[in-house]
């Protein structure tokens, strides 16, 4: 049997409404943006489909001066967290979410997550204008609000003994977009020396799932001390890092996993990379999500699927937090991890062509059209 179908058939048996997730730190207002290309009237434009386009534009503009319009499509919930958190919450499960949402009033582009979720603010979110083209997605971000985000004001926020209460009894905590905030690695330590030692040790550990987000703009021994504190964790959670490829290889260049010449030409296989992160931070799981496929391993076994690509996506904005969330729903699930690979692609292939995420029976819906080549 195809074993997208053999997938839809263990997700009808069990039930993701038993789930405890707990999910932070970051949040982001998000305003989906075209860039128009040519005005043929107040009502129609054309847009720039690629982003050397908009470059080229720029280019020309060099000592001179330029007009840009810029054609806002929505406003929709932003940063890694929220929309990871916001498509879990479609598969009905239990689900807190601590974040920037706003002070001291909760923004209320995040209404439809508090529908479904437990919401603690402890920051004010930033703001992505995201200039959207066929080929990729250009992010401007104003993100100073998120250096609010500290263990101080988490603690303050939700209360210790409740954060050890969510933290003992989740079966879920990720703490996605290191990248975007200043004080996360000293949170992660604090959390390790004050919150981690009074939860409780259980034979079948937590999962504790990572996405950096793209970590350009941070210096090598920050990104290298962030790394190494992953491993602490491992006391009381399954630990999984995420990353896309271009992450993967930016930081594996950090760690110096492979000479520098090959990672910038991109020569090194899926399978080495996750092999050599695995090796390096002794953690439980890597997974890495390209466009087209997915790859992970847990438990010292390799497993590498395709995606179900589409050429022309409605929203890309938010595809890899919505793997991800697919991702950990299957691991949560007690999938395979081939199976949990699928499964995300088909959360993300979902959100790409509908521009919102799945619920439970459509997600089971798309990976049966999936299997008979219909999506």
């Amino acid at each position: 049997m195809d074993k997208k179908l053999t997938l839809a058939k263990k997700l009808k048996k069990v039930d993701p409404t038993k789930l405890n997730l707990v999910l932070g730190f970051d949040g982001f207002i998000d305003e989906i943006i075209h860039v128009v290309d040519k005005r043929l009237d107040s009502d129609n434009f054309t847009r720039m489909e690629k982003i050397e386009d908009l470059a080229k534009r720029i280019e020309r503009a060099s000592g001179l001066s330029t007009n840009i319009e810029l054609f806002p499509i929505q406003k929709k919930i932003g940063g890694n967290g929220p929309i990871m958190c916001n498509a879990l919450t479609k598969h009905n499960a239990q689900v807190t979410y601590i974040g920037a949402l706003g002070v001291p009033v909760i923004d209320g582009v995040f209404n439809e997550m508090a529908e479904n979720a437990t919401l603690h603010s402890i920051a004010n979110s930033g703001h992505t204008d995201a200039l959207e083209f066929d080929d990729g997605k250009l992010l401007l971000g104003k993100m100073s609000s998120l250096a609010d985000i500290t263990y101080d004001r988490l603690v303050h926020a939700v209360g210790k003994d409740k954060l050890i209460e969510l933290l003992s009894e989740c079966d879920l905590f990720a703490s996605v977009n290191w990248s975007m905030m200043p004080h996360m690695t000293e949170l992660w330590i604090r959390l390790n020396e004050e919150i981690l030692p009074k939860l409780p040790k259980k034979t079948k550990r937590p999962l504790f799932f990572v996405d950096l987000a793209d970590p350009e703009k941070r210096e090598n021994e920050e990104i290298i001390k962030a790394m190494d504190l992953l491993k602490g964790f491992t006391s009381r959670f399954f630990v999984v890092l995420g990353m896309n490829k271009k992450e993967a290889y930016d930081i594996a260049n950090v760690l110096e996993l492979f000479d520098s010449e090959s990672l910038e030409k991109m020569q090194i296989s899926l399978e080495d990379l996750a092999s050599a992160f695995y090796g390096r931070l002794k953690i439980d799981g890597i997974v890495i999500h390209p466009v087209d496929r997915s790859a992970t391993i847990i438990d010292k076994t390799y497993f590498e699927e395709l995606g179900p690509y589409v050429k022309k996506p409605k929203l890309t904005t938010g595809a890899g937090d919505n793997f991800n969330a697919g991702y950990v729903l299957g691991l949560l699930l007690e999938l395979n991890p081939d199976e949990a690979l699928l499964t995300g692609m088909a959360t993300s292939g979902f959100y790409v062509r509908n521009a919102k995420s799945p619920t439970y029976p459509e997600l089971i819906e798309f990976i049966e059209a999936w299997a008979a080549d219909k999506v």
